[in-house]
């Protein structure tokens, strides 16, 4: 009995923090996710410290990294696209016109979307003699052909991203954050499992463990999705104009995801060309950026979209408005101190993360260097996007793709002159550059169109 008061007590105290007005649903969504994907991100530090004692900063790990440039490239662009341009329709028409007709979108979306990824898979796999050899133009071809081997190895785990995005998302946009965002801890686990029990895979077992851990992933998602009694198949049923809402705001995404995602593809090419190592040290740093980072801005990204394309869909502007400036000031204010933290402590934790097994003192140096570069982007990166969900939720996409346009400009231009300069270091310090410059960008016109509304709607 006094354990039932205290959790009742508990409950009490959750639902009057995270319950009432938006601000406070958000903060709540976000709770939910953060600690989700706080798990999810402790076992994927746990897998990052294995890989680094058995790989350290050698070419199998360099072949594994530029392997899953061009799949991670795709993925970004079709999957990232439909999810940003399917969720807010698909509130719209279940808030305007019904369960029924929103979960047909979601079926005919994921038929275009599986087909288009597993179009691209093939032909991914098919070009690859064309396109590696450039992108990988400093590796021997040894180091060439194991990359051949891995890509083709990885293909598959496309077409299973593509569901996994949109049966997560619709979880999402149903309010139901929690299994959504814990379900990817079977990819880490399942690599870490592989690595362990099948030693002689060697960096094949990174393959399998995206393939394995993504195949649990989809069963845990799909037993969430059938407790909601929301069908799991994708099926055709019509080209209505729901789903043209859908394929409209699809092409300026997918245009913006396209630009931005070849600033990574960039990067990593550029790497290639340095030292044997160097993609490997660029993606060591950047994976100790991307903790907090991923942290916040899939909790926030998550939360935030929901409840950004209710209140559209109902035409509250003043209340968007309150939510978009509220949470870009907290967000600045919680990122400033986190950068100057990883920005002087960041040869301490790379030591103490990674220096053991294979990964050498020498690569501690080098690696930490990359990562304070890194660190001088956390707060626009985390402001951005704030920004783009308030983009995606206005239906103003075609901001991205300009956006993302000048995006690519800069970090080729940057990567060029800062690389020549500082070397390796360089191509993170250009990374910063860009998402500074996009951050402006995105704020300017995303607040410039609310203002808009907001003076017509006054």
């Amino acid at each position: 009995m006094e354990k039932q008061k205290k959790n009742n007590k508990l409950l009490n105290i959750w639902q009057s923090l995270t319950k009432g007005s938006m601000n406070r649903q958000i903060m709540g969504a976000f709770l939910i996710v953060g600690v989700s994907t706080g798990l999810v991100k402790f076992a994927s530090v746990g897998k990052e410290l294995l890989v680094a004692w058995k790989f350290g900063t050698g070419d199998e790990l360099d072949a594994f990294l530029i392997a899953f440039v061009i799949p991670a490239f795709i993925m970004n662009v079709v999957s990232g696209s439909f999810q940003a341009a399917l969720i807010p329709t698909y509130i719209k028409v279940r808030e305007q016109q019904g369960k029924v007709p929103a979960q047909n979108l979601v079926a005919s979306a994921s038929v275009i979307a599986l087909a288009l990824l597993a179009a691209a898979s093939v032909l991914m796999v098919l070009s690859s003699p064309f396109y590696l050899p450039v992108l990988a133009s400093g590796f021997s071809p040894e180091k060439l052909a194991l990359t051949t081997k891995l890509l083709s190895a990885i293909a598959p785990f496309l077409v299973i991203s593509g569901l996994i995005s949109i049966w997560s998302s619709v979880l999402n946009a149903g309010e139901k954050f929690a299994l959504a965002a814990l379900s990817p801890t079977a990819t880490p686990i399942a690599t870490v499992g592989l690595l362990f029990l099948l030693p002689n895979l060697g960096i094949f077992a990174l393959a399998l463990g995206l393939i394995c851990g993504g195949s649990l992933e989809l069963i845990i998602l799909g037993i969430g999705l059938k407790k909601q009694k929301v069908p799991l198949l994708p099926k055709w049923t019509k080209f209505d104009r729901n789903l043209q809402a859908v394929v409209n705001q699809c092409a300026p995404v997918a245009a913006g995801a396209f630009l931005m995602c070849s600033t990574n593809l960039v990067d990593q090419s550029m790497a290639a060309t340095l030292a044997p190592g160097s993609v490997s040290a660029l993606s060591y740093a950047d994976r100790i950026i991307a903790l907090p980072l991923s942290l916040t801005t899939l909790a926030l990204g998550t939360a935030v979209i929901p409840y950004f394309s209710k209140t559209i869909a109902q035409g509250e502007w003043t209340k968007v408005q309150h939510t978009f400036q509220y949470y870009l000031k907290l967000i600045f204010f919680t990122a400033v101190p986190l950068t100057l933290f990883l920005l002087f402590g960041s040869e301490f934790l790379v030591r103490t993360l990674f220096e053991r097994g294979s990964f050498t003192s020498e690569d501690t140096i080098i690696v930490s260097q990359i990562q304070a570069s890194y660190a001088l982007q956390i707060p626009f990166y985390i402001a951005s996007i704030l920004v783009v969900r308030l983009v995606n939720s206005l239906g103003i996409n075609q901001i991205l793709a300009w956006g993302s346009a000048i995006n690519l400009t800069v970090n080729i231009v940057a990567n060029y002159l800062f690389l020549n300069i500082w070397g390796v270091k360089g191509i993170a310090l250009s990374t910063s550059l860009v998402y500074l410059i996009s951050f402006v960008f995105l704020y300017f016109f995303a607040q410039r169109n609310l203002t808009r509304y907001i003076n017509a709607d006054s």
